[in-house]
């Protein structure tokens, strides 16, 4: 399956950019959740000249299938992982009656375990690649490609502008699995407590199907690494 002139200029712009980052040596990282849609990205960053960490948010509530996966594609695609972990103890993070964050304050279980994690690598790093696209979310539907972030680092998103469609094709066309969870219906792999097959959760509202699935039953649909993008700053 040979891929799209368009999806070719996508990918070629990726990587000017990535060379146009080296050429000024700024520190650049890439996170990344390890799902179906997060393929292209990691082969991009794969295939770069020169070695970028993957930083994967070790929540401790991850399915297992999400980390056989992250482990599978970091030795097929020879990636630099970086695990990180929140310091507070998974039996401190309960509310003063004693009820897991998870099932009582979803907003401060990702702050704890998501949020506070990435800090230390916005403040090493000059740049955060982050494999957000417009069509998942209203909220990433307002996003830039690139846009100012914490501790002057550069938040740049280079397959904002990429479909669904996009995704699959380049899957295709370099064979890259998909996440072994979706083939039972899960469009969108978050963190066990918080995720659902996509079509246990039609009528919930929030997300396009790429998201759903996540924080079934709340408006939320984002963890809270990047409901801050949309106002921050002038994008270039």
């Amino acid at each position: 399956m040979s891929l799209e002139t368009s999806i070719i200029e996508k990918v070629e712009a990726i990587h000017a950019q990535l060379r146009a980052f080296d050429d000024r040596c700024l520190r650049v990282f890439a996170s990344s959740s390890f799902q179906t849609q997060s393929l292209p990205l990691l082969h991009i960053v794969s295939t770069h000249t020169r070695a970028i960490d993957v930083v994967f948010l070790d929540t401790g509530y991850h399915f297992p299938e999400t980390l056989s996966f992250r482990d599978q594609l970091a030795e097929r695609l020879n990636l630099k992982v970086v695990n990180a972990r929140s310091n507070v103890p998974k039996s401190e993070q309960r509310t003063s009656d004693g009820r897991l964050l998870f099932a009582a304050d979803t907003d401060q279980c990702c702050y704890l375990n998501k949020v506070a994690p990435l800090e230390p690598y916005l403040q090493s790093h000059d740049v955060w690649l982050s494999g957000v696209r417009a069509d998942q979310s209203v909220v990433r539907a307002n996003m830039k490609k690139t846009i100012p972030g914490p501790h002057g680092i550069t938040r740049y998103h280079p397959m904002l502008d990429w479909s669904a469609k996009d995704i699959h094709a380049y899957r295709m066309h370099y064979d890259l699995p998909a996440h072994p969870l979706e083939s039972q219906g899960y469009l969108s792999v978050g963190c066990m407590p918080c995720t659902r097959p996509y079509l246990d959760t039609l009528g919930d509202g929030g997300a396009t199907p790429d998201r759903g699935g996540r924080w079934s039953g709340q408006t939320k649909t984002e963890c809270g690494l990047h409901t801050e993008l949309a106002n921050q700053g002038t994008a270039s």
